[in-house]
């Protein structure tokens, strides 16, 4: 993919400079989890592009998966994890995850998070692809909000942890094939250059390059391009897990309806008061997400209706209202009571799986460079996300990132000292405009219909065009704004995804292909599509 090194010229001579030991790219869940286990002999910096509790963390409503009860086990949570990961997930990953997951709870707890209980104990709930009842949730269907209340109140009262909030990080410093630090814009400061020993990348997912989503505005995937263009692996970018059930009112913001609501055993319905999943499979509601997201998707061709219905009336309303607040506080603004009108879903863009390629401590291809959290790939979800276990993998990752980070930072030279770096983007035509508000709507609209839940080579090759075209005279423009940085970021991880969707000749997890319906294991078994590399390379 041709295109500039960096999205924005700067003169290390002449730019305002910050120095930190470990900069933190992110304050969602795994980016703050980071930055509280760096000691407090280094200094951390944390810079979000928005407010800091503007994260997809803060809108996860089902709750974080862990093994707590007598009945569960962890090869139970594993073989689950496995099972809906489609032949693709590392089993040591998922192995390690899963043992960590119950002590990342209890820290929270520690940490003043107000989980939901029952007769004194933390209550659990069953998610879709779930065999036993392990979800810890908090405030009926709000968990992420509480979660990170507790987490972003622990991180105020860290005494070496200093938090920039609407602060752009435009991209990664690299100097000598090594991340040295990242070029932000803060408002009312300008461009500076943070300079750091070691960068975690934390910046969550892209759900934003889809016209429907359950993601908050910022989810542009601002640390996958980046890291992109400084030269880090990118892997599975085809895998784009689409969200059962989001509701769909003609006109309005697109609104998550948790896993959960089925997990307690409400019923999806087609138009014509149908149920539809027990004869897609035998777990019914309860199957894994890509399964349910493609029976409603060709329930919704056959019916010619433009969502299909969830329905909730024949549980018991006391336990409706008290489990899911937030959905019915949402459904009443629309006329619906959940506990006896059929609500309106269809699916849509969720969570990326694919992202940037990390081992197991989370450390990527590029030295200086660590990620955690839905910016990273790293193995745990194969070809499709088990329900609840993203919070938990942010947890478990942003940990162990920080305690290779600061194992790094201790041994780099004890003076940071600024590189004489510049960087020039030529100026474009000054008569030659582009519309930034309506590219990027075409481009989320192109992936809806080219690059959603079902494919085929015909739709990819003609998305792979026009976005290739798109490229072509955006992506080398020096925007001076949010909306240009956002566009150029949206392209480049549209971009990879239908690169990676073309090339897997097969249907697995989240990825399915019309023309090649069938996952193969003897083509493709433990493969992983791997994102060609940047161009120019980093410099």
């Amino acid at each position: 993919m041709s295109a500039n090194r960096y999205l924005v010229s700067f003169d290390a001579r002449t730019a305002y400079h910050r120095f930190a030991d470990v900069l933190v790219v992110g304050a969602g869940i795994a980016g703050l989890r980071a930055a509280l286990e760096i000691p407090d002999d280094l200094a951390v910096l944390v810079v979000t592009k928005d407010r800091v509790t503007e994260s997809n963390s803060s809108y996860a409503q089902g709750g974080i998966a862990g093994v707590r009860s007598p009945e569960d086990a962890f090869e139970n949570h594993i073989e689950d994890t496995l099972v809906a990961g489609d032949g693709l997930c590392d089993r040591a990953v998922v192995e390690h995850v899963v043992r960590e997951a119950p002590a990342q709870i209890e820290t929270l707890v520690r940490w003043g998070t107000k989980f939901d209980t029952e007769n004194g104990e933390l209550a659990l709930t069953r998610e879709g692809g779930h065999s036993h009842r392990r979800i810890v949730h908090a405030l009926g269907d709000s968990t992420g909000f509480e979660v990170m209340r507790a987490i972003i109140a622990t991180a105020r009262t860290a005494p070496n942890l200093t938090l920039w909030d609407d602060t752009f990080t435009v991209d990664l410093l690299t100097h000598a094939g090594r991340c040295v630090g990242a070029v932000v814009a803060r408002n009312g400061a300008g461009k500076v250059l943070v300079w750091a020993r070691q960068v975690i990348l934390a910046a969550g997912g892209c759900g934003m390059v889809y016209r429907e989503t359950t993601n908050p505005p910022v989810a542009t995937g601002d640390g996958m391009a980046a890291a992109y263009r400084a030269g880090a692996e990118l892997r599975d970018m085809e895998f784009m897990q689409f969200h059962p059930t989001v509701l769909y009112v003609a006109g309005s913001a697109r609104y998550l309806v948790s896993e959960a609501v089925r997990g307690e055993g409400a019923y999806l319905r087609d138009v014509h008061g149908e149920r539809f999943m027990p004869a897609a499979d035998d777990r019914a509601e309860l199957a894994p997400r890509d399964v349910v997201a493609r029976a409603i998707f060709r329930t919704m061709e056959r019916t010619q209706h433009p969502n299909v219905y969830l329905d909730l009336s024949h549980l018991d309303p006391e336990m409706v209202l008290r489990r899911f607040p937030g959905i019915n506080r949402v459904c009443r603004g629309f006329g619906l009571d959940i506990t006896r009108d059929r609500v309106p879903v269809r699916p849509g863009a969720h969570y990326m799986i694919g992202g940037v390629t990390v081992d197991a401590e989370g450390r990527t291809t590029l030295p200086g460079l660590w990620a955690a959290g839905e910016v990273s790939s790293s193995g745990l979800h194969g070809a499709n996300r088990l329900a609840s276990n993203s919070l938990v993998e942010g947890l478990v990752y942003g940990t162990a990132c920080a305690r290779g980070a600061a194992e790094a930072a201790r041994r780099e030279p004890g003076d940071l000292a600024a590189l004489p770096l510049k960087y020039v983007i030529p100026p474009a035509d000054p008569t030659d405009r582009l519309d930034v508000a309506d590219l990027t709507a075409s481009l989320r609209s192109l992936m809806v219909r080219k690059m959603g839940i079902v494919r085929d080579r015909g739709r990819l090759a003609e998305a792979e065009k026009d976005v290739g075209f798109w490229c072509r005279y955006a992506l080398a423009r020096e925007f001076d704004g949010k909306p240009g940085w956002e566009l150029q970021n949206l392209l480049t991880v549209a971009r990879l995804m239908i690169d990676a969707a073309r090339r897997r000749e097969e249907s697995r997890g989240t990825h399915f292909r019309s023309d090649f319906p069938a996952r193969d294991d003897a083509r493709w078994g433990l493969r992983h599509v791997v994102a060609p590399p940047a161009n120019p390379p980093a410099g």
